[in-house]
């Protein structure tokens, strides 16, 4: 069994639901990431989405573009990424990663190195933001290869048919994009999102994570009732971005939103 099928089956367990923090590898610095890792998982995060630097990350907001510019000022690459899962891995074998990014990072290493070296370092599952499931045939089998599970995007204005295909396509979780637009963007409307999820389980028994737009506890709290992951990104970003020139106290202070969110969703 999967890292990330075992986390999630311990929850269903436990009669709880995975919380999800994702944070833009290298930012500020690149020595700020493991021991953050560490602190979130200690705060109550089950999965951890770990995100790639990218030069244009289109996908994404202002705050996690500008996450992008900091961790890239340090020379912060994805081979630099695979180091730091490996250093994570050294004291935490349990907890899933997730890699979150664009498609060309990887090409440019190479889809069987890449799944080769992800594999070694402990990385269990992949989300390549601009990689449609109509075009990932090969990537698909280079990483179930390996046994990293593939995990896609599906969004308010996801019809049927590509609900579908992302279904039987995807593995390990579907997350849920809750909002239109950018990460960062306002305004959850979490029976909006309940009536969509419901669309999706018509399709699937994988688990369901829901990010964007997610900011505080009430928020982690209400979408933890309808969704089987809750990630959050934007506001820990936003929190390390403020503490850029004082990286020592980042651990602590993110560690604080997470456990009030566990907290929160617990309950």
């Amino acid at each position: 069994m999967s890292r990330i099928k075992d986390c999630f089956a311990r929850l269903e367990t436990a009669g709880r639901k995975a919380l999800i923090p994702y944070v833009t590898a290298g930012d500020p610095s690149p020595a700020v990431t493991v021991p953050l890792l560490h602190a979130m998982v200690e705060a109550g995060a089950d999965i951890l989405e770990l995100g790639v630097p990218f030069s244009d990350p289109m996908a994404d907001g202002p705050v996690i573009q500008l996450a992008c510019e900091r961790a890239l000022s340090h020379g912060t690459r994805l081979l630099d990424v695979l180091d730091m899962v490996a250093q994570f891995r050294t004291t935490d074998s349990q907890t899933p990663i997730v890699l979150m990014g664009y498609l060309n990072t990887v090409e440019v290493l190479g889809y069987e190195s890449f799944a080769t070296r992800a594999k070694a370092a402990g990385v269990d599952g992949i989300l390549t933001v601009d990689l449609p499931p109509e075009e990932s045939d090969d990537f698909i089998e280079v990483m179930r290869a390996a046994e990293i599970d593939v995990i896609y995007l599906l969004a308010p204005t996801t019809d049927e048919s590509r609900i579908k295909s992302v279904c039987e396509k995807g593995s390990g979780y579907i997350y849920y994009v809750s909002l239109k637009g950018v990460t960062g963007s306002a305004a959850l409307d979490v029976a909006a999102v309940e009536e969509k999820l419901k669309q999706v389980r018509r399709h699937t028994d994988m688990p369901l994570g829901v990010g964007f737009g997610i900011r505080d506890d009430a928020s982690a709290r209400a979408v933890s009732q309808i969704a089987d992951g809750v990630i959050v990104g934007s506001v820990l970003v936003n929190r390390i971005a403020e503490l850029a020139t004082q990286p020592q106290q980042i651990p602590e202070q993110v560690s604080r939103i997470i456990a009030g969110m566990r907290a929160a969703m617990d309950a």
